[in-house]
């Protein structure tokens, strides 16, 4: 079975980030799959979608992500992790059929400034229901000093995980750095946004527009990302 999760923790997204992920998902895939929301509060997302309700941990926000490698989360098969920051907009029946059994995960978008670059963006990765318990359990045990210790999750992942493959660089792009490009932020009304309105240079290979910080897909400027968030 294939399943493409997402977690909605807080008040940071409103289901409306979740219900447009779902509906840009189902517009670019062909294989069958699942979509199952996990969240504390499923109040607005849309009834097509399964809702899980996260178990009771002491973490907030990205620190549940190490939920999803273990078997606690009762999928079997393959785990399909997106942020709800992210446009899809072309098939991404590829992300199945890449390195199947191995975790795969977003090289860092810092990659634009050192080639040699090798940290983790957890916005999108992949893996095979339950296969690094061994990660979770740990990270269940000690996740008070990992928290403390580290900056995101990602770093914990990058920490635990040396067995995986990046995704290829072009098939998953940031949307501010390498689509639009750093140069045309400035800070507007005391948040990130671009200078002007613009268009992204998409590669053929993009699947996916990935949102970290700012600005968010439902803010900025730039009329191509909210053509694409429905």
């Amino acid at each position: 079975m294939n399943y493409i999760t997402c977690l909605k923790w807080g008040d940071k997204y409103g289901p409306e980030y979740v219900n447009n992920l779902y509906k840009m998902v189902s517009r670019n895939i062909t294989i069958p799959y699942e979509f199952i929301c996990f969240t504390d509060n499923k109040q607005g997302i849309d009834k097509n979608i399964t809702i899980r309700k996260l178990p009771k941990y002491d973490f907030i926000g990205w620190w549940f992500k190490p939920y999803f490698l273990s078997e606690e989360i009762g999928l079997e098969g393959t785990i399909l992790f997106l942020d709800l920051d992210l446009i899809v907009f072309i098939n991404i029946d590829k992300l199945f059929e890449y390195n199947p059994d191995k975790f795969c995960i977003i090289r860092d978008f810092n990659r634009i400034f050192r080639q040699s670059w090798d940290r983790f963006n957890s916005s999108v990765f992949k893996l095979q229901g339950g296969s690094y318990n061994n990660v979770w359990e740990d990270f269940k045990r000690n996740g008070g000093t990992y928290v403390r210790q580290l900056q995101g999750d990602q770093d914990f992942l990058f920490k635990k995980i040396n067995d995986h493959v990046f995704w290829p660089d072009e098939w998953i792009q940031s949307y501010k750095w390498e689509m639009r490009g750093r140069q045309h932020l400035e800070y507007v009304a005391g948040r990130r946004d671009f200078k002007i309105a613009g268009d992204p240079q998409i590669l053929p290979e993009c699947s996916i527009a990935v949102f970290h910080g700012q600005p968010n897909i439902h803010d900025t400027i730039d009329t191509w990302p909210r053509s694409q968030w429905r």
